[in-house]
Formats: structure tokens, C-alpha cells, sequence
């Protein structure tokens, strides 16, 4: 693991009911943007600097991965006053384009190798990515996508053979606005000959982090934040090294908001962009709560009790997928009814039956969680089944009376930068441990 780590494979997080919660929470950089940055170091060589990184198994795995097909990456601690950690990436030039199977199934971000290496290097070599597993999320538009700018590929059950001569800028229309076919394609059309438009394209806050990373490398990109990127291409020569701070992790802030939604209390969540959160911010309003926000945060107060609301998942700028297995643990216990509808991935309710065994009364009807909010949760033991859902159960756990205790925590570790100090600052009765063998 990367600096400041004491990860343990094994190890169980174990909360007790607590609250009210008080006091301020600093999140880092988020997941979701530093993966795709790395993946973008690619593209030229020269020495990066990143900063703001979060302290995350997958940035270790993705830093691994990326030393396999030829980066230099060192981490250091982050200077007193800032959040998470410093990496260093060398990009020399000799890259072989072929990406070791075992590092590649297991993280689903291997896939943005594919868009960099195939318009630099002209081909790509690698596993079908893997990561977490909550329904089908096939590559089908990224490879479109590059199909449409000049790509050939093979595909078969274990992975992704790439080749083009050169690409060609192209008008790429996607069905569904896809975050990571969005990346992909944006980052090989920054090297592509001529213009290339993205039609219908991700909007995520992380894309435009990326997107302002790679205009300071000296990428032509227009439209950034909406839905359509205009990408005029240049010579990877032309390219330059950059230092880049990651953008807040919106999900890692929304995660110490329901923390104290459900405990009570009031917490400021430092560095949380609340303009990233707004349609979320805006359901936990209905909820009850109640929110103070400036330039450097969001102070966040919870009722009594929540109420209960309907949440809906969409894309960006709507409620993202990330944030349901949170909004289902508030709903949990809130007063009244809430229907909650996955519009992304068909099987992420998996960590249902987790807060049931909590006293959760929730009920699946196809792509819809029936959540009837009960007084009160019981602890219990529980398997965190994925990144976000594991989060989930640690904030039921706080509410719930007596002990709860997490398994399978390796999953929150590779999202989450030491979620037990953070909510522990807070006053939660929170450790981590590792069981007697």
C-alpha cells in the first residue's frame, strides 16, 4: 500500500450506535478522477506531479499496473496542510502497450489504458477489466467510439487486442452517456489527426478534472462540462508534463453527510464542492437536512429524524449511482416510505440483504428498493459486498444500537481513505481490527 497505510487483508471494522456527530472531516482527492489522471500520463512523457490523492488500494493497483507497461511512479507524503498524498509519475517514452492480466482484472479503471495507449502508441494489449461486481458494464462504446476514429479490435474472454495505423478525429455519438467511453475516447482523440466531436458525452465532474488536466498538458478541448467535447488533435511531442491537483471526492463527502443524517448532530465537511453534490444536497434537503455552504466546504446539520423521499439514479448532473446504497441506509430509518430506482446498474442492490440483517425493511421489485424506515437498526455482522455499499453498512452500523461489525472491509479500502480515523475525529465509536485466527 502507498504512504501512511496499515491496510490489512482480514481485518473487520467494528462501530457501535453513536451520536450526535460533531466536529470537521477533511476529504481528499477522489477515486473516481486520480485513476483516470494516471491513465492520462501516458499520453506524453516527462515527469507528473499529482497531489491531493487519496490513500486508496486502488491508486496502489493502478500505480502497479501502470509500472508494468513502463511509468515510474514513487509516492510521498502530502506537506503539512494538505489531504491525502503526492505522486510522482516518470513517463519516459518506452511503454509497451501490453497490460499484465492479473493487474488488469482487478480494477475496473484498466480500461482507460485502452484510449491513451491506442492513440499514442497505436495499439493495446489487455485484460477484460475487473473491479467491482454489481451488474453488466460492457465496453461496447469504447470500443464504437474508437472503431469510428479508425481502431481495430479482438475481443475474447480473456481481454482486448487493439491496433490502428493512426487515428482519425470523428463524430462519436454515444447512446447513453457512458463516464468511462467518454474518457476513453477523449483521451485518444487528443493525440488523433483533426477534430473530433463527443456527442452525448459524461458530464461528471471527474471527466472536467481530467479534461483541465489535459488542456494544461497543452490538449485542445472545448465544451468542457457539457455535453458535447469538441477535441482537436496534436502531436504527442507537443505534449507536456504537469503538476495537477485532484478534484474532491463528492461520494467521500456524501458518505460523512448521511454519516451525521443518520446520527444527528452537525459536522463541517471540509473541501467538499457542493457544486459537484447539487441534486443530491438537494434530496437530502427533502430529507430534513440542512446545509451552510461556502468556497472551502459544507457544514451539514441533521434533523430529529429523516424523511422519508423517492430517489431516482441518473447521470450527472443527476443523482449518481455511487450515492444509493447511502441513500438506501438513511432510508433505513427515516419516517415514512421511500422508493428508490437504480436507472444504471440492474444488480446493484446486492448489499440489501446486509442492512436487512441490520432490521432493515427494504424490498426489490426489479429495479426498484422499497424502503420502509423503521425506529431503530440492530447491530449484527455483515460482508461489505462492494466499495459503496460497504460505506453504506459502516454508516448504518453507527446508527444501529449495539455492536455492528464489517467484513470483507477491503472492499471500502479501495475507495475510502481511512473512513475509521475520519468518522472516529467525529465521535463515532469506530475501530478496525483484526480477528483472532
Amino acid at each position: 500500500m502507498s504512504i501512511g497505510s496499515n491496510q490489512r487483508e482480514g481485518d473487520v471494522i467494528v462501530v457501535a450506535q453513536s451520536g450526535p456527530l460533531a466536529g470537521e472531516v477533511v476529504v481528499p482527492g477522489a477515486k473516481n478522477s486520480v485513476l483516470k489522471l494516471l491513465a492520462a500520463t501516458l499520453l506524453a512523457d516527462g515527469r507528473y506531479t499529482l497531489t491531493n490523492v487519496p490513500v486508496i488500494e486502488d491508486v496502489v493497483i493502478m500505480a502497479d499496473l501502470l509500472r508494468a507497461v513502463g511509468l515510474e511512479i514513487t509516492f510521498s507524503p502530502a506537506p503539512v496542510g494538505e489531504t491525502g498524498q503526492h505522486l510522482s509519475i516518470y513517463n519516459s517514452g518506452a511503454i509497451t502497450p501490453v497490460a499484465p492480466f492479473e493487474l488488469a482484472d482487478r480494477i475496473r479503471s484498466s480500461v482507460n489504458l485502452v484510449g491513451p495507449l491506442l492513440g499514442r502508441f497505436g495499439q493495446v494489449d489487455i485484460a477484460l477489466p475487473g473491479g467491482d461486481d454489481f451488474g453488466g458494464r460492457p465496453i461496447d462504446m469504447h470500443l464504437r467510439g474508437l472503431e469510428a476514429m479508425g481502431a481495430e479490435f479482438e475481443t475474447s474472454s480473456e481481454g482486448i487486442v487493439g491496433r490502428c495505423a493512426h487515428l482519425v478525429g470523428a463524430e462519436v455519438v454515444f447512446d447513453f452517456p457512458s463516464v468511462g467511453a467518454t474518457e476513453n475516447v477523449l483521451m485518444a482523440a487528443v493525440v488523433a489527426d483533426g477534430v473530433t466531436t463527443i456527442r452525448n458525452a459524461a458530464r461528471e465532474p471527474e471527466i472536467a478534472d481530467l479534461c483541465n488536466m489535459l488542456r494544461k498538458m497543452g490538449c485542445r478541448i472545448d465544451g468542457i462540462g457539457t455535453a458535447t467535447l469538441t477535441i482537436t488533435g496534436v502531436v504527442p511531442s507537443s505534449l507536456q508534463a504537469v503538476t495537477h491537483e485532484v478534484v474532491t471526492d463528492r461520494v467521500q463527502s456524501a458518505t460523512y453527510i448521511a454519516a451525521v443524517g443518520m446520527c444527528g448532530g452537525t459536522i463541517r465537511v471540509a473541501r467538499a464542492n457542493a457544486q459537484h453534490m447539487g441534486m443530491m444536497l438537494t434530496r437530502f434537503t427533502d430529507m430534513g437536512m440542512i446545509f451552510d455552504i461556502d468556497d472551502e466546504g459544507i457544514t451539514a446539520t441533521a434533523p430529529d429524524r429523516l424523511t422519508s423521499v423517492d430517489v431516482s439514479t441518473l447521470p450527472y448532473p443527476g443523482v449518481a449511482t455511487d450515492y444509493k446504497p447511502l441513500v438506501v441506509a438513511m432510508l433505513s430509518m427515516a419516517n415514512g416510505v421511500g422508493i428508490v430506482t437504480e436507472n444504471l446498474y440492474p444488480g446493484r442492490f446486492r448489499y440489501v440483504d446486509e442492512l436487512r440483517a441490520l432490521g432493515a425493511n427494504i424490498e426489490i421489485d426489479g429495479h426498484h428498493a422499497v424502503v420502509r424506515g423503521v425506529e431503530h437498526l440492530t447491530g449484527a455482522t455483515v460482508v461489505a459486498p462492494d466499495i459503496r455499499a460497504g460505506a453504506a453498512l459502516v454508516v448504518a452500523g453507527l446508527a444501529a444500537s449495539g455492536i455492528t461489525e464489517i467484513g470483507d472491509v477491503f472492499h471500502i479500502d479501495r475507495g475510502y481513505d481511512d473512513i475509521v480515523g475520519r468518522l472516529s475525529a467525529l465521535g463515532a465509536s469506530i475501530s478496525r481490527v483484526r480477528p483472532e485466527s
